[in-house]
């Protein structure tokens, strides 16, 4: 399990690519369990309609000590996401890397 230091923003609607970073609740050790891999126009559509249910997120995420368990998603020329549903089946925590 790899871990970094991000910007975790609570229940974002959408991510805008052309911010330098989203809006955070706090900063978090995210702990990336497992990465999914999409092409741009996939990754575009994630990342514009985060309140969706995604059968592939539910039941992952969470806490673990002071840090988030969380899904890298990424795609050619968009920026990582490192997104917790904690349990759930859609995006209800969010960093972005790039």
């Amino acid at each position: 399990m790899r871990n970094i230091t991000l910007t975790v923003e609570c229940k974002p609607l959408t991510v805008k690519f052309d911010a330098q970073e989203i809006g955070g609740c706090g900063d978090y050790i995210v702990y990336v369990t497992e990465t999914r891999e999409m092409e741009p126009e996939e990754f575009d559509g994630f990342a514009m309609n985060l309140y969706k249910s995604r059968d592939w997120l539910k039941g992952k995420g969470g806490y673990l000590g002071e840090g988030r368990l969380c899904v890298q998603v990424h795609a050619p020329g968009r920026p990582y996401l490192f997104i917790d549903p904690s349990g759930g089946d859609y995006p209800r925590y969010v960093a972005r890397l790039g």
